[in-house]
């Protein structure tokens, strides 16, 4: 449960995320975390994780890497990471806030139920820690623009913690694929609902065996305007 306000120029921010250690939109959390305070921290999986969802890594050893002060890799789940993090490397002193993302794509509707990158601030709840999962929608027909949520980014951190939340609620935030300027302000809204079914495509190996491919086929014909979605 967050306390309001919360001051987050002198607060200890976790940053993880599920695209990966490398991934250009941690780089742009880290830019947004930096905005706020001096106490920036990353755990996160050494390889892309989308879609691990809140899993756990239990049947083999985690491996942990530091790869910069302040920086770790782990070889595991988001959700491993922000264990890890929050119950070992900052054990003498637990992050007052939680940033997942930036996710290389949006997280909307039943998304989060897949989502490494809503895990990862679902295990920070579940521990404690306030957490907000970031997200930037993205337009097949241009490349990212992550210059969205660094510029919304801070903003939207601070308002978010400016009140106060209920317990084991987490915050999930997407930014629109429009330039910094075209995004028409911060709206709270509900999830909404698209997927009406996988698209499953069987194909044949080399060696004459099945395998297959689970794709993305969701309908949104039927989104209601006050969703997530809809927005």
């Amino acid at each position: 449960m967050l306390k309001a306000p919360l001051d987050v120029s002198k607060a200890r921010i976790l940053l993880s995320n599920d695209d990966g250690i490398h991934a250009p939109g941690l780089e742009v959390l880290e830019k947004i975390a930096r905005t706020l305070s001096d106490d920036v921290w990353v755990v996160a999986p050494e390889t892309e994780q989308s879609g691990a969802s809140h899993s756990l890594t239990l049947h083999r050893p985690l491996r942990m890497r530091q790869m910069a002060e302040r920086r770790f890799a782990v070889d595991g789940t988001p959700t491993d990471c922000v264990l890890l993090a929050i119950n070992h490397i900052l054990k003498d002193r637990k992050p007052d806030l939680v940033l997942s993302g930036v996710n290389h794509g949006s997280n909307l509707g039943e998304d989060v139920t897949y989502s490494g990158t809503i895990a990862a601030a679902m295990e920070a709840t579940l521990l404690g820690v306030p957490a907000i999962a970031m997200s930037q929608h993205l337009d097949p027909a241009q490349p990212a623009l992550w210059q969205t949520a660094l510029h919304w980014g801070p903003e939207v951190v601070r308002k978010a913690v400016s009140v106060a939340w209920p317990r084991n609620v987490l915050m999930n935030v997407n930014f629109p694929s429009v330039e910094p300027g075209e995004a028409q302000g911060i709206h709270v809204v509900r999830h909404g609902q698209r997927k009406v079914g996988d698209d499953l495509t069987e194909r044949v190996d080399p060696r004459g065996r099945a395998y297959f491919w689970i794709g993305t086929l969701r309908g949104e014909a039927d989104t209601l305007p006050d969703t997530d979605i809809g927005w």
